[in-house]
């Protein structure tokens, strides 16, 4: 049977490829953005398969109101892909709260707005399949990224224990990691750097733009190969819980648990030590 996606941030990036796969595989999508002007003309002529709705994640009302627009369409939602996000790099200290805030109102709540608006009807169905786009920047965090990196461990710890809420009901969820991918993830429209002025840092952070400046549309991974391993993914009847994407991502993450695994080993050696030394006082 064909699917219904419903794809938010899907004007360009992953989105966008995420939406022209699912087409090609002859699904239903609802492609969301918060600008969508020519986003159907660039998605080409797919007849009624395709369905274009104007959404800011951020206004849980106009969340409602989309996913309504979409189940009046097709009559159902059976892939949500959370997909909108922006990037707030730089040092915390130079970054306010408000620009800290914001991150979290698209990278988190925003998801949370959306995945709200959709799980009544996966419930009345007992289908569907959540896909989340999160980074292997919700797994590691790095200097530059530590309010990024926040807002995508915050989306993970929510989506792996959502996922565990939903499963008897017959809703799935899919957890994608990419690392860092050819995208204009990291133009200035999309990331943001520090708006306060520390000198402590000036140095460091002039190495990290310069860093981020040549990295830019030099990115390994490829969108649009990862955009069809989704749709792969999505028709599967067990979908794996997470997907790592790219080599950058798969050596990072492998770092993370070799430091995890220190990291318990010593912690499990501190706690025999002090329990030794509590029975040799006794």
């Amino acid at each position: 049977m064909k699917k219904v996606w419903f794809i938010t941030g899907a004007s360009r990036g992953l989105g966008f490829d995420i939406a022209a796969a699912a087409l090609r595989a002859g699904d239903m999508v609802v492609a969301t953005g918060r600008t969508i002007d020519g986003l159907a003309d660039s998605l080409g002529e797919h007849g009624e398969r395709l369905h274009v709705v104007a959404l800011d994640v951020t206004d849980p009302d106009a969340a409602v109101r989309a996913v309504q627009e979409a189940t009046a369409r097709f009559g159902r939602i059976d892939v949500l892909v959370n997909n909108a996000g922006r990037a707030q790099l730089g040092w915390f200290e130079t970054i306010s709260d408000e620009h800290v805030r914001a991150q979290f109102d698209t990278n988190l709540f925003g998801a949370m707005h959306v995945t709200r608006a959709v799980l009544p009807s996966m419930r009345a169905h007992r289908a569907g399949l959540i896909v989340t786009i999160s980074s292997v920047n919700g797994l590691v965090a790095n200097p530059g990224g530590s309010v990024y990196s926040a807002s995508k461990f915050a989306l993970e710890g929510w989506i792996e224990g959502l996922a565990q809420e939903i499963e008897p009901l017959g809703i799935k969820s899919l957890i994608i990691e990419p690392g860092m991918m050819n995208t204009d993830f990291l133009d200035p429209q999309s990331a943001r750097h520090g708006d306060i002025d520390i000198p402590e840092y000036a140095e460091a952070i002039a190495q990290f733009q310069a860093f981020i400046k040549d990295a830019n549309h030099r990115q390994p991974g490829d969108p649009a190969v990862l955009a069809a391993t989704i749709v792969e993914l999505a028709a599967l009847p067990r979908p794996p819980q997470r997907y790592i994407f790219g080599d950058d991502a798969l050596n990072w993450t492998s770092g993370k648990l070799d430091q995890l695994k220190e990291q318990l080993d010593r912690s499990s050696d501190i706690a025999n030590s002090i329990a030794d030394r509590g029975t040799v006082d006794a």
